[in-house]
């Protein structure tokens, strides 16, 4: 077993059957590999001030199971070791926050001035990148340049040379508050006033960066890089409505609008990164979209990343019980395409504090006599009588013969003695149906109009005929699961013979069905039934399933 007992606090680490790994001071992991498919792991812990003079662990495991506990053991035991450790001659470590890839977040305290700093560490070990480099190094230099109330302060920047450790220090104000992540993982829930005064605070944040020269654009806004405080800045506890102080940290991933040269690094967070950060076209915009992403977190509860998408845009509103201006707020945040999207936190600012819904420019397909308007708190679709169209002449002809038939045939069945006539008349009525259901096909297109009205609590289902209005049986609107779109298509009776089924629309309230087709006469070609079920697709947030 390596190891030693000197005065320097040092880990002994042996893997067999393999090489002997180096004696490893707190940080330094050496390299080291296994030479066959099963293997034993021992640690060794020397005496240390704050530790028990022993730690001995050996197991005995598969391979790949031997690389993992290697990795993990060494990386607790280091953080341990360098509680207590002094960073730049003054800086004293207390505990470790956080880790990341070639990063620590530590806690440290001031020993010259007593005061609680948290140091962001980038170490050289086998997880480094010069990338990484160049962002720590961008990070200092921004946060140098800050200085809001509701950002960390910078204070100190240093190489770290020692023989436990070689890389660069980034020493900040500390900030005694939790993060937005932390607080929702404690199962806290956020009101929707609580919600959009942290969504103020944030704006506020943002029109500082984007409006300083070069701009400042964050590129990694999600909730566990906005903490919350009170007022005063300590951890929040919660009052009424109000949130408590917002602080934007980490700018880890920041961008600065200027000239850059070189291969620029795309960074982010899957879910909460806007399409266009992925091609690293990131603009002031894409801050905008990364906050809204966050703020669905807070009122869904869900990861974006576990959200459905509906055309490339999260799809949270039939789990988020919002009022419909804060819902259209959030869409217009979130929208994938910067042309839609708001492009300034002073614009956002603008919009969230106005409270109304936008209205929504509405485009059909030319021609169409359907009326369609909406907002965000209801939608109305009236379809009016589709009208002749060349298709009934046929129709029309053989209607009138079919029941002109009928009537000269049940006229002399009526002529007939009893109980003759009677059982003539009975016989006569199956076609008498027939008749009426190809009087249906002419009269329903002729005079029938359909109204659909969707608001946030029911859709309502109308017909109107002759003056007289029969109505379908409303449902809840939170009870629509599904946009069933069946297009136009060809198929086979149980004869065989082959005969086209129109298009049609179906919205499915639980078991209930409201059907919106080309075939009853309600609207008139496919063009107007694909553009109503997008507008009602738009509208209630839920993808269209398509059906053949």
């Amino acid at each position: 077993m390596a190891g030693g007992r000197g005065a320097n606090a040092v880990l002994g680490f042996h893997a067999t059957p393999a090489t002997v790994g180096k004696p490893l001071e707190w940080g330094w992991l050496p390299k080291w590999s296994i030479l066959s498919g099963r293997g034993s792991l021992s640690v060794y812990l020397p005496h240390l001030p704050h530790l028990p003079p022993l730690l001995l662990l050996s197991l005995t495991l598969p391979q790949s199971a031997i690389h993992n506990l290697y990795k993990s053991f060494t990386a607790v035991l280091s953080a341990i070791v360098m509680n207590g450790q002094i960073l730049g001659d003054r800086y004293q470590i207390q505990q470790q926050l956080g880790k990341k890839a070639g990063r620590r977040s530590l806690l440290a305290r001031n020993l010259e001035t007593e005061e609680l700093v948290v140091i962001k560490l980038l170490s050289f070990n086998s997880d480094f990148e010069w990338d990484d480099l160049k962002l720590f190094e961008r990070e200092a230099e921004t946060l140098k340049s800050l200085s809001h109330p509701q950002i960390p302060g910078y204070i100190d920047y240093f190489e770290v040379n020692s023989p436990s450790i070689k890389g660069f220090a980034l020493v900040q104000s500390y900030i005694p508050a939790e993060t937005l992540e932390q607080y929702l993982k404690a199962g806290r829930s956020f009101t929707e006033t609580e919600v959009k005064e942290i969504a103020k605070q944030v704006l506020e944040i943002l029109i500082y960066l984007h409006s300083l020269h070069p701009r400042v654009i964050h590129r990694d806004i999600k909730p566990s890089n906005i903490l919350l405080g009170d007022a005063y800045g300590g951890l929040r506890q919660r009052t009424g409505n109000s949130a408590g102080l917002v602080y934007l940290v980490d700018f880890g991933s920041v961008q600065t609008v200027a000239k850059e040269s070189g291969t620029r690094t795309v960074v982010g967070t899957y879910g909460y990164m806007p399409p266009e950060q992925f091609g690293d076209r990131t603009t002031s915009a894409s801050d905008l979209y990364s906050l809204g992403a966050t703020l669905i977190y807070l009122v869904t509860g869900s990861h974006p990343a576990d959200l459905p998408l509906h055309d490339f845009r999260i799809s949270f509103e039939h789990i988020a019980n919002l009022s419909p201006a804060f819902t259209d707020w959030l869409r217009w945040m979130t929208e994938p395409s910067l042309e839609k999207r708001l492009n300034s936190a002073t614009d956002a600012l603008a919009a969230l504090n106005d409270s109304q819904p936008r209205i929504t420019a509405l485009t059909k397909p030319s021609g169409s006599k359907i009326k369609l308007t909406k907002d965000r708190d209801s939608l109305l679709i009236l379809i009016p009588p589709a009208g002749f169209q060349s298709s009934m002449v046929f129709t029309s002809l053989f209607a009138i013969a079919w029941n002109s038939f009928i009537f000269f045939w049940t006229t002399a069945a009526l002529a007939a003695p009893f109980p003759v006539n009677v059982i003539l008349s009975l016989f006569s009525l199956p076609f008498w149906g027939a008749g009426f259901h190809l009087a249906s096909l002419l009269l329903f297109p002729l005079f029938k109009s359909t109204g659909l009205r969707l608001t946030k609590q029911q859709i309502a289902f109308t017909t109107k005929i002759f003056g007289f209005k029969f109505y379908q049986r409303p449902s809840l609107t939170q009870d629509i699961t599904k946009l069933v779109y069946t297009s136009s298509h060809f198929t086979k009776d149980s004869q065989g013979n082959r005969f086209q089924v129109p298009a049609q629309l179906d919205i499915w309230a639980g078991v209930q069905k409201y059907e919106i087709a080309i075939n009853n006469g309600i609207v008139k070609s496919e063009v107007e039934l694909e553009w109503l079920a997008h507008e009602l697709s738009d509208w209630l947030g839920i993808p269209i399933t398509r059906d053949s």
